[in-house]
Formats: structure tokens, sequence, C-alpha cells
């Protein structure tokens, strides 16, 4: 009979233990979806980019988004700094700079969430500076390089009309 109690008592506590692990799992894993729902927020790239002024700055940094806007007259290196890394990657940005620790800890605050990677584009594309269209006659060209052989010959030839005159008197 204590065999039994026992056996029982041992059989009971199984059972809650087991029921209030389910409880717990169920519990931890809502709690984790919630907050996976909340923090872990996938933005693809274009909508990132279009975070790119004084008022709306969104800058992507391993991989992760942080809105910068309320940060933005507070940065040391001035706005225009944050400005000029919106709109790709700017993980290199910030490493390159070298950013104290507690300047990592403060971008905690201004997390939004990941980055869908395969939306960031490798590299930028190349936009080359604007240039004067090409003269195809070459017409300037050639009017300034006749004048640069003519006309100091011009000035040679009344240097050398005035000296004869000068010597005739």
């Amino acid at each position: 009979m204590k065999e039994n109690l026992i056996k029982q008592d041992t059989k009971f506590q199984t059972n809650c233990s087991l029921s209030r692990l389910k409880a717990l799992k169920q519990f931890l894993s809502r709690k984790n979806w919630e907050k996976m729902a909340t923090e872990q927020k996938v933005h693809v790239f274009e909508e990132v980019s279009k975070h790119n002024s004084n008022k709306d700055c969104w800058l992507i940094i391993n991989g992760k988004v942080y809105d910068v806007t309320p940060f933005m007259e507070e940065h040391p290196g001035g706005d225009e700094v944050l400005l000029s890394a919106t709109g790709k990657d700017a993980t290199n940005d910030f490493e390159d700079v070298g950013h104290s620790d507690s300047a990592r800890e403060l971008m905690e605050k201004y997390y939004v969430g990941e980055i869908d990677v395969s939306t960031v584009p490798q590299k930028r594309a190349y936009v080359p500076p604007q240039q004067p269209q090409y003269n195809h006659d070459k017409t300037s060209e050639f009017v300034i390089k006749i004048l640069q052989l003519v006309v100091p010959l011009l000035i040679l030839g009344l240097a050398f009309v005035v000296r004869q005159y000068v010597m005739k008197e």
C-alpha cells in the first residue's frame, strides 16, 4: 500500500511537472512570438531608403534598421553625416569612424527591425558626373590653336616694323 501511494504521488508530481512545463512552454513561445513580432520586423531596402530626410532618417547597420531621427541634432558629426549614410548599407561608414561602446549601446534605443538582406543592392549604381557635350567638329578648339600661333607672329611682325621705322628716323 505504501508503495502504491509512493507510485501515485510520483505519478501526480510527474503529471503536474509536465502540465507546468507545457504551460510554461506555451507562455514562453507566445511571449517570444510577441517579442519577435514587435522587435524583429523585417524591412525591405526600398522601404528603408525612403526614410532619408531630416524629419525621417533610417539607417542600415550590420543588418539592422535604426530610426535615428530623434538623434539627428545630437549626433557629434552633425546631421549631414547621418543623411549621407541613408539609402545604402551604412555598416562600413559606421565602422570606419570607430564608434565607442557607449555609442553602440545607444543604438539599441533606435532599433526598429531587421533588413531583408536579399533586397539590399550589392553596390550602388554608379552615376557619372555631368560632363559638357562632345564637340564633333572642334571648330572652337581649332580657332584657338590658330590664334595661339598667329597672334604672337603678328606681335613679332609689328615689333619688327616699329623698330625699322624708328631706326630710319
